[in-house]
């Protein structure tokens, strides 16, 4: 046991000596390997920061919370030219989910507007993302607020001109005033703001709740009628905790076919999405945003271990001459063979290693410019890319390790000479 420590410290020991001899060479070596490593786990750790703040975004909501549209969320086997002919989901048949269903918690109306202005006094902010919703939404998606609160069943049902502002709308419209009870204009009318949703930060689905502001449904239904071509209606459900899923996706679209009067060989005319089935979606998007990083990156790590080959080569044949001499000394094969391998691995491993500290470093860099997106650098990453580092340095060095270590001593010092 001794003995084969003695071998690795003395093949390690000229192997160090060997890089350190040849600084531009081995920095150039380096350079192939720390891009690659960089490429890979860079991607690694976008995609996983990504990841982690989708599914802390679908946090806040149920994931068998169903949204019943007109439209899809995901994929349908639906043509495009057919689903354009479904009709949108009505008042009326949202009413009717809401008095009918056994297994829903919370049944909310949704309706999608396109962007106003609000205006208080002389302060305005233009282009906001306008939720127009019934009460139960609040419920649904759990909002906290940093003042007042979400409207009641009884404004949302009567349309009562009320609004609930994000932080943002509020601290750009009135500044260090209280903003509770203030009168605000939007459709060329006064709301009364009531509540102000609590700081979340930026989304990734669509506009933050800091830049949006909430109206009861039945106001915009009221102003602009039920059958507007330029609003969109989404009706969402969110179950019970003990509810059957499939049996209330089942009640949802027995009701619904009744109401429209479907044939049993005609198609469903809306579509139940569920947030499970969106992050399973996600988590298909991720897998592949995971492969073709990996493919890509692979590119410069295949450079990389070509590039420390070719330097493990060219060092065989300039120490061809001392591997003889070390040879005719004594030398076992293995410790040829260790030298050089350990050579080809440090190689790699070093530049790994400063491939994942400028990784690393990056992801400061970029946290400290984003406010509200985290870019993370797990350990699982780094574990990955020293491993891959490692593995590339073996592959790379053991071809020009195994050629030096088989060399006849008499024709390597005759062959140096």
């Amino acid at each position: 046991m001794l003995v084969y420590l003695r071998l690795f410290k003395e093949s390690f020991s000229f192997a160090f000596n060997a890089l350190r001899n040849n600084k531009l060479r081995t920095f150039l070596s380096l350079l192939g390997v720390t891009i690659g490593i960089f490429s890979i786990i860079a991607v690694l750790a976008a995609v996983d920061s990504l990841d982690k703040s989708i599914k802390s975004q679908l946090s806040a909501l149920d994931s068998n919370t169903m949204y019943l549209a007109s439209f899809s969320f995901g994929p349908t086997e639906v043509p495009r030219w057919q689903r354009e002919t479904f009709d949108e989901v009505s008042y009326n048949e949202y009413r009717i989910l809401k008095e009918n269903l056994s297994g829903a918690k919370y049944v909310a109306l949704q309706y999608y507007v396109k962007r106003e202005n609000i205006r208080y006094e002389s302060e305005q902010v233009s282009s906001i993302n306008t939720v127009v919703v019934s009460n139960e939404f609040a419920d649904i998606q759990v909002l906290e607020f940093e003042k007042g609160r979400f409207y009641n069943e009884s404004e949302s049902n009567s349309g009562k001109p009320v609004v609930v502002v994000g932080s943002e709308i509020a601290r750009s419209l009135f500044g260090e005033l209280e903003p509770i009870g203030k009168k605000v204009r939007i459709y060329g009318q006064k709301f009364t703001v009531i509540g102000v949703v609590k700081k979340e930060g930026s989304g990734l689905f669509g506009d933050s709740n800091d830049v949006s502001m909430f109206l009861p449904a039945n106001y915009v239904r009221t102003r602009f009628g039920d059958n507007n071509p330029n609003i969109r209606n989404i009706v969402i459900i969110k179950p019970e905790e003990d509810a059957d899923i499939a049996g209330l996706k089942a009640e949802i679209t027995q009701i619904m076919r009744n109401r429209r009067g479907l044939k049993p060989d005609e198609i469903d005319t809306f579509f139940i999405s569920v947030i499970s089935g969106l992050q399973d979606a996600i988590d298909g998007i991720i897998g592949t945003m995971n492969l073709i990083g990996w493919i890509i990156s692979g590119f410069s790590l295949l450079v990389g271990g070509f590039g420390i080959a070719n330097i493990m080569f060219v060092s065989v044949k300039e120490r061809t001459n001392l591997i003889g001499i070390q040879k005719s000394l004594g030398a076992k094969n293995k410790f040829i063979l260790f030298q050089f391998l350990f050579e080809a691995v440090i190689l790699a491993v070093v530049g790994g290693i400063i491939g994942l500290l400028l990784v690393w470093l990056g992801t400061l860099v970029a946290s400290g410019l984003t406010e509200d997106f985290e870019f993370v650098l797990s350990i699982p990453n780094m574990l990955i890319g020293f491993s891959i580092s490692s593995f590339i340095g073996l592959i790379s060095g053991v071809i020009p390790a195994l050629s030096a270590s088989r060399l006849d001593p008499v024709e390597a010092i005759r062959t140096g000479m």
